[in-house]
């Protein structure tokens, strides 16, 4: 079986080279296709939760289930437990609650992976439709999200702004989802064999033999029994299929042992630092190695040609701190969010590393919490943290905030830039576990601060900027 970058690579060069134009409809399905999991769950979790499902509901939701596993209902009678149970409920205010839940939690479980396919068809002016049986309330949110602008999806009817109790037709599910498509396509006057479909379920075999270019995608068991016997590609993703909290407390617990060490060692020394100094590399890498995280670095000489220097990299989730300081390794101190300093374990480690935990909202008491670590710089200490402040989203680069680079400036030592392309293939933006997988990296060669000042600091600033933005577009080879 090939492994999962080589069929993502396949399938990105096959997108590159097909037909383009809006003439080419993709259809893509979203439970377990662009997502881990059921965002049907999740609604229900969120429900429970807030106490909005009754007992009534949930007693005809698990009999239904029952019935429809031995074929004495269907995928209609589930939809409309939920049309009764919203029978008069605002259509906005279920909007907004969709909304809130995509940025709570189904935004951590969207595959890297299909958002880069989405994006290759997009490049190619595809004409790109999220086509799923889940409801608008949890397919419009990511939708929008990926800047996808035709949308299939099961609706409930309205009477003015309210829920009506009723299903609005076509129903989208099975045959029915398929004539959807089909529809949609004779509108746009596309050929069907020029089309594609990325789906999961049994339920989409109609549609894939309907299009030109099927695409299961994580099959289920009876789909990749289909496509296996027609020829037609499976690509399985696991980037988000993450049953890692076990293997992440495992990863976060191995600090204890390697603390105990550092302990001993700065005791002997009666010095701080050399507890951190053997501690943090050792216990970032075994934390790595349980979760099965690899850095595929390019110019670890930069790592070391100057210090001591600010090391800044570029914010994508809980993890690209620590991959930053396994890449520094030693003699450093960084810049953390102020609720992170009562934390037992980023509290405790930022006091021995004399990190600098400041209030975003509060401007003048974070200059001065950084006077601290400028005069840890200038005693040979260097300095690592996210100039964008904020994680940003995949492959964009956030604006860049002064602060790193006027502590270079004042302390007279260099900048040295660290790209990551693709944390999020290891952890979405938000998400607390890691996934398995391989992070790339440059280290890019210092940058003396010598002749800035005051008055070029903020084009400066735009130029590293810029340095980013290239890296990402056009990586360098070794």
């Amino acid at each position: 079986m090939s492994h999962p970058d080589q069929v993502l690579a396949s399938t990105l060069h096959s997108i590159q080279s097909s037909k383009k134009g809006p003439s080419v409809c993709v259809f893509f399905d979203l439970d377990g296709t662009i997502i881990a999991g059921f965002s049907a769950t999740h609604l229900s979790k969120q429900r429970l939760k807030n106490k909005d499902i009754t007992l009534q509901e949930f007693l005809r939701t698990v009999n239904t289930g029952i019935n429809a596993a031995i074929g004495k209902a269907d995928f209609e009678d589930l939809l409309q437990i939920g049309a009764d149970a919203w029978k008069g409920r605002n259509h906005l205010e279920l909007m907004a609650m969709g909304e809130l839940l995509f940025n709570k939690k189904i935004i951590n479980l969207i595959y890297p992976e299909m958002r880069k396919i989405i994006k290759a068809h997009q490049q190619q002016g595809h004409t790109v439709i999220l086509s799923s049986s889940a409801t608008c309330y949890q397919v419009e949110p990511i939708a929008r999200f990926l800047g996808i602008e035709h949308v299939l999806c099961n609706r409930f009817a309205l009477s003015g702004e309210q829920l009506s109790g009723e299903i609005a037709k076509p129903l989208i599910w099975a045959k029915g989802k398929a004539q959807a498509a089909q529809h949609f396509a004779d509108e746009r006057q596309a050929a069907l064999s020029d089309c594609y479909f990325y789906a999961d379920g049994n339920e989409d075999e109609a549609l894939m033999h309907l299009v030109g270019h099927p695409r299961p995608t994580n099959p289920g068991k009876n789909l990749a029994r289909v496509a296996k016997s027609r020829g037609w590609p499976i690509q399985r993703f696991v980037s988000r299929k993450n049953n890692g909290a076990l293997r992440s407390t495992a990863g976060v617990m191995s600090v204890l042992p390697f603390a105990g060490i550092g302990l001993g060692l700065g005791l002997l020394k009666r010095d701080k630092r050399a507890i951190l100094n053997y501690a943090s590399p050792r216990w970032i890498d075994r934390m790595f190695k349980i979760n099965g995280v690899k850095l595929n670095v390019i110019g670890k000489e930069n790592l070391w040609a100057q210090r001591p220097a600010v090391f800044i990299f570029n914010h994508r989730n809980n993890y690209d701190a620590f991959m930053a300081a396994k890449l520094i390794e030693k003699d450093f101190t960084g810049v953390g969010k102020k609720e992170l300093e009562n934390h037992w374990l980023t509290g405790t480690i930022g006091k021995l590393a004399d990190v600098a935990f400041i209030d975003r909202a509060d401007s003048k008491g974070s200059v001065e919490a950084l006077k601290p670590i400028e005069e840890l710089a200038r005693k040979g200490i260097s300095i690592c943290l996210a100039p964008e402040g904020n994680r940003v989203d995949t492959e964009l680069v956030g604006e860049f905030k002064k602060g790193a680079f006027r502590m270079a400036m004042a302390a007279g030592i260099p900048i040295v830039p660290i790209v990551f392309r693709n944390a999020e293939m290891i952890a979405a933006r938000d998400a607390a576990v890691m996934s398995p997988g391989t992070v790339d990296v440059a280290v890019l060669p210092a940058i003396s601060l010598s002749d800035w000042t005051l008055d070029n600091i903020s084009e400066g600033i735009e130029e590293v900027r810029q340095l980013y933005i290239d890296t990402l577009r056009n990586w360098p080879t070794i």
